[in-house]
């Protein structure tokens, strides 16, 4: 059996590849759109990709099925719930169904809960095992914790029937295979699918048993009041693609790229309705940038955190770090931003020549927060953490809306001067400049965010 885990950081997703070794076939579960990785897996090891598998309908992020259809004829397969709402060819897979790939057998396990159409895949190294060596689990069981059953994607479908569902899924049909079954997910920490996911790529059905909360012999109300309690916001484009993989949308061709931009292209975009995504660090964007950029790095969750402050069918100009313009394209595109126009590489250059069309942004130290909400003229503290993050503290008096919600609840912040922070000063450089873009003029962000105002031992709500 070959067996390979394709992780992606910046999305914190997992996709895997099952193949017989014997018989030279494969089948990818839950792949992203830029396939090229697949493709050389495969070819490295003598393998065919025959089939592709999705664990249920994406969220966050925009799967490659259709791309590894049009690059190797794979059959697509989903739950069978799937097949009334996917608009392209698919094989409904069916609870118990068995796929012989050789002596390598994929089994398949209806688990609904986080979507109505999710499965997890049982693999079986050889078909007469009577314990499977893994379970591919989708976003059903992650290491530490359960898919949620409130995200827009399953739409028409309430958070308390899909939690009913999950608990049935979790409790008894998860929980109900050998110890020895390795656990793979299809996301890690980081991803808005879950609140509590670990930093381990991999388990076992024993391990989860142990120190999963969600996992713990518990009746199905107090299940489906824990796994809804503090989840974070989950960022706009979320419907979007989970939309977007029911469709028979075009393919991504990896070989596209973003044109370059000189300074008269850059101002026609712009003049176009482009929204200009800054990636560069929130320091270097705070000693100079473009008026009317939005500030999202490119170092931590970019793609996710620029669909909570674009639209999906927004126009956008990228200014990237040297040497990183291909990269922060591509990442827009795994989660279905196509509308990329260009690119400009070396901002410096420009700020510099017409100071006229730059700026520059306020950042303060908690020392400085502390002084000025001492004074008359104190500003309102706005915090975009994510609702379970509140349990450390807050600044007192402050507002709260999670930098996932801010597009949406704009009309809440008032029209006076604020201070924005989240937990460590990256977020909050997003929705500063965000507010910034939105006309708003009067703001600065913590620089070191709630972590350096409680080190300073003030006072915490």
């Amino acid at each position: 059996m070959y067996f390979a885990q394709h992780y992606l950081d910046c999305l914190s997703h997992a996709s895997y590849m099952v193949g017989d070794t014997t018989t030279g076939q494969a089948v990818v579960v839950d792949p992203r759109r830029d396939i090229s990785e697949y493709l050389a897996d495969a070819e490295a090891h003598g393998l065919t990709i025959v089939g592709v598998i999705n664990t249920h309908f994406h969220a966050d992020f925009l799967a490659g099925h259709l791309e590894l259809a049009a690059a190797t004829g794979a059959w697509i397969g989903y739950g069978q719930v799937a097949q009334q709402h996917a608009e392209y060819e698919i094989r409904p897979l069916h609870d118990g169904e068995r796929i012989e790939l050789g002596d390598v057998v994929l089994q398949i396990m209806e688990t609904p809960g986080h979507t109505p159409e999710s499965i997890s895949v049982l693999v079986f190294e050889h078909a007469s095992d009577d314990v499977a060596y893994g379970v591919l689990t989708g976003d059903a069981l992650f290491i530490g914790d359960v898919g949620r059953p409130d995200l827009l994607a399953s739409i028409g479908v309430t958070a308390d029937e899909l939690g009913t569902l999950l608990y049935d899924s979790i409790q008894h049909k998860l929980m109900g295979l050998p110890d020895a079954v390795r656990v793979f997910p299809a996301h890690g920490a980081g991803s808005a699918c879950g609140k509590n996911l670990s930093t381990e790529r991999q388990s076992t059905i024993g391990q989860q048993r142990m120190f999963n909360y969600a996992c713990q012999p518990m009746s199905e109300a107090d299940f489906v009041a824990i796994v809804t309690e503090g989840q974070p916001s989950a960022p706009a484009y979320f419907l979007f693609d989970a939309i977007q993989n029911r469709k028979a949308h075009d393919v991504y061709a990896e070989d596209q790229t973003a044109p370059v931009l000189d300074r008269t292209a850059y101002e026609a975009a712009v003049a176009d309705g482009a929204i200009v995504v800054d990636a560069r660090d929130p320091q270097e964007f705070a000693a100079g940038h473009m008026i009317g950029a939005i500030n999202v790095p490119e170092d931590g969750r970019f793609a996710e955190t620029v669909g909570m402050v674009v639209k999906p069918d927004d126009k956008v100009v990228i200014i990237a770090p040297a040497g990183r313009e291909a990269e922060v394209a591509v990442r827009l595109a795994r989660i279905g931003f196509d509308q990329v126009v260009g690119v400009v590489p070396e901002i410096e250059a420009w700020l510099a020549e017409t100071p006229e069309r730059s700026t520059s942004a306020s950042r303060l130290t908690a020392v400085q927060l502390a002084e000025l909400l001492e004074s008359d003229d104190a500003p309102v503290v706005l915090d975009v953490r994510n609702p379970g993050e509140l349990v450390n503290g807050t600044v007192p008096g402050s507002l709260h809306i999670p930098l996932a919600q801010l597009a949406a609840r704009i009309d809440e912040v008032p029209a006076s001067t604020l201070v924005i922070h989240c937990a460590g000063g990256w977020r909050s450089s997003v929705a500063a400049s965000y507010l910034r873009a939105q006309g708003r003029t009067d703001i600065s962000d913590l620089l070191g965010g709630f972590s350096a105002w409680a080190a300073m031992k003030e006072p915490v709500a």
